[in-house]
């Protein structure tokens, strides 16, 4: 007799213990995936039919690595839902930090032009535009892979006609001013070691910039001076160590920034107010 979905997710559970450190919570969103709900109906429902075939498979895939997102296809984030997959970033609520910063930054007036710089499948320019609904905005990304999810994500949330995708090298051969600039570059050191469901999977390119983790900032650092416009704001995000060489950068540029910590307390966001 097959078992039931509710003795599925105990034996999924303890199997995902040894790779995961939310192995409930993967458990659900795999059953709620592959069951075609939500993971809040899922919870509500009755868990008393037959497990559904596929999910042991998904549970091994997770079991090797295999990040959440890459199996369901879908990773919330802000108040929006993206489609992402192989080869592009997972958004991460971290991320989030940036725009809450911007939030603050235009509580009397809405931004009118956005850029972000490193788009991936679209994360921070597509839950801007969600939260300026007057908004247009350009996405720059190195890669066609993830510039496809991108416009996929753009026009499933209908955004179509006020956003425009990019393939560049950061913000060359783009005209300003925004009046928020978004950027979420690399920012990982080449020598450091992450989580094999980050490293085996996720882009290097994404996540890697040179032995001390700034090259990115190198580069975007200067283009952003120049594309922000008065009474405007740029968001970086940065890794939790990097406070300091980040706001050198902008230092060098006769500019001066402040930080923003996320919710777990770490710093997160270089904040270029012009």
């Amino acid at each position: 007799m097959p078992e039931t979905v509710d003795a599925a997710l105990r034996a999924a559970t303890a199997r995902l213990a040894e790779a995961s450190a939310t192995p409930r919570l993967d458990a659900e969103l795999l059953m709620a995936h592959i069951l075609g709900i939500s993971r809040g109906a899922l919870l509500m429902g009755r868990r008393d039919t037959p497990e559904p075939r596929g999910f042991a498979a998904l549970v091994a895939r997770r079991v090797a690595g295999e990040p959440i997102a890459y199996l369901t296809g879908r990773r919330d984030f802000w108040t929006i839902s993206l489609a992402v997959g192989p080869g592009v970033l997972i958004p991460r609520p971290d991320s989030e930090t940036l725009i809450e910063a911007a939030v603050d930054h235009f509580a009397s007036r809405p931004p009118a032009r956005i850029l972000d710089l490193g788009t991936g499948p679209g994360t921070l320019l597509l839950a801007a535009l969600d939260q300026w609904p007057q908004a247009n905005g350009i996405g720059v990304d190195a890669s066609a892979k993830a510039l496809t999810i991108a416009r996929g994500n753009a026009a499933d949330l209908g955004f179509g006609a006020r956003v425009r995708f990019v393939e560049g090298d950061w913000a060359e051969g783009i005209d300003g001013p925004f009046d928020l600039v978004l950027c979420n570059p690399p920012y990982i050191g080449t020598n450091e070691v992450l989580a094999v469901d980050v490293v085996g999977h996720e882009p290097a390119e994404a996540l890697f910039a040179g032995i001390d983790g700034l090259d990115a900032y190198r580069i975007v650092v200067p283009q952003i001076v120049r594309l922000v416009a008065p009474g405007g704001l740029a968001a970086l995000e940065i890794g939790a160590s990097q406070r300091e060489a980040v706001s050198a950068l902008f230092a060098a540029e006769g500019e001066s920034v402040t930080c923003r910590r996320d919710l777990a307390g770490h710093d997160r966001a270089i904040l270029f107010a012009r």
